[in-house]
């Protein structure tokens, strides 16, 4: 019994898979693209071998995270977020009745506003905003 590895809290490579219904290419992909951190694959002695685990508790919500940004939004901002890196990069949070989305400041392309009668591009605007209140002033408001 002293041989014996203490599997709970953790869930198998297989077990994570079949439960999401995802594939292992995907499952990799996602590792490559820093979505899920290489020190989250924890390799564990079992019977048969080795197999790689996660701890359930990281693993599941950042996986339930992946695949619905995967069907809603886009998986290269994901990584973006949550590269630490990123961090210290300014950016723009979007707050819908539903959702917020970060965007970082060097990403934005164009912001256009649509009344349905008509629709008016206000990126230089907005850019003027963004200098004149953090850039030309000096000031950094942490609090939003």
């Amino acid at each position: 019994m002293g041989n014996e590895t203490d599997f709970s809290g953790y869930i198998s490579k297989a077990d994570l898979l079949k439960r999401y219904g995802i594939s292992y290419g995907s499952l990799y992909r996602w590792k490559r693209m820093g979505l899920i951190p290489e020190e989250w694959f924890i390799k564990m002695s079992v019977p048969s071998g080795q197999e790689t685990f996660f701890r359930e508790d990281v693993i599941c919500p950042r996986i339930d995270e992946i695949i619905w940004e995967r069907d809603h939004g886009n998986l290269e901002d994901l990584a973006g977020r949550l590269s630490p890196e990123e961090e210290s990069r300014p950016f723009m949070m979007l707050e819908t009745r539903f959702e917020k989305k970060k965007v970082k400041l060097e990403d934005i392309v164009s912001v256009t506003v649509d009344t349905g009668y008509a629709v008016k591009d206000i990126t230089e605007s907005l850019a003027e905003i963004i200098r004149a209140v953090f850039i030309e002033d000096g000031k950094e408001d942490s609090n939003g």
